[in-house]
């Protein structure tokens, strides 16, 4: 009887650790890079001070509902050719922070607005950083960091702006171990029950 528990207990143990280090988990691909924009945005008031909204953007040839993909993509962004013509949600609200999908989208990405925080804004300076996330092209949705930045309107009704969002990819959080764990837990318990019986 002893040997048939050991055996049991071995093919047993053989089985949970097998489970444990050869079960595939789907891994994420998450977006990676840095991929920077620039133009001219029309906001809501004439001074940098009062505003609350973008209500029309313009890439470099001027051309409305647009902005451009500006030099320096990095990581999955870098085949973006600079000058390449990113399409932009309408209008932007930025004070209050309001969620806005599909900010923007190009080279088959798209950045789904999440938050937005004003970090300086008067006559001459707005500065906004927030959060989204970014999908496409056989990607997993990839939380990203972004920021936003205007100068100097003077009255102006348009001025210039620069857009970038970077993501990072998000190591695994640790569920082989987990399982390996749970495998090895699972063994002792096995091992306790047989002895007692």
């Amino acid at each position: 009887m002893k040997n048939l528990t050991k055996t049991i207990l071995a093919v047993l143990a053989i089985g949970f650790i097998s489970c444990a280090l050869f079960s595939q988990q789907a891994q994420a691909t998450a977006i990676q890079g840095n991929i920077n924009f620039a133009g001219a945005v029309q906001f809501d008031t004439n001074s940098l001070a009062t505003a609350t909204q973008v209500t029309t953007w313009f890439d470099i040839l001027n051309n409305a509902g647009f902005t451009s993909v500006a030099p320096g993509g990095t990581g999955d962004f870098a085949g973006i050719a600079p000058g390449t013509q990113a399409t932009m949600a309408q209008p932007w609200i930025f004070n209050p922070s309001t969620p806005t999908p599909g900010l923007w989208s190009v080279g088959g990405f798209t950045f789904d607005l999440l938050t937005s925080t004003i970090v300086t804004q008067n006559a001459q300076f707005l500065s906004i950083s927030g959060t989204g996330i970014v999908s496409g092209n056989g990607f997993d949705p990839t939380n990203m960091e972004w920021s936003f930045t205007s100068q100097n309107a003077g009255g102006r009704p348009r001025t210039i702006f620069s857009f970038s969002a970077d993501g990072v990819a998000v190591p695994d959080g640790g569920s082989a171990v987990a399982l390996l764990g749970l495998a090895l837990t699972g063994i002792g318990v096995l091992r306790r029950k047989l002895k007692l019986d």
